[in-house]
């Protein structure tokens, strides 16, 4: 499961974006802030314009945990 590293809508808004700039400027759209919000990883697009406006890689925003029952439910589905 992804989740964020980092307060995104926090961080943004340390560096002057905050969530009515995001909209107004079509920076991000409403379900983008949303998903944010509630934990959510976002699409490739958003996940794009927050690596730019923070001048970070996917990386620095996100990671990967493990969640023990997904592994064998994939395992189980191949």
């Amino acid at each position: 499961m992804l989740v964020y590293k980092i307060d995104v809508l926090a961080t943004l808004k340390e560096a002057g974006y905050n969530t009515t700039r995001l909209r107004k400027e079509k920076l991000l759209n409403e379900s983008a802030i949303q998903y944010i919000r509630k934990g959510k990883p976002v699409g490739a697009k958003a996940l794009d314009n927050i690596c730019m406006l923070l001048d970070m890689q996917p990386g620095n925003i996100l990671k990967y945990v493990e969640i023990e029952n997904t592994k064998n439910n994939v395992n189980q589905k191949l």
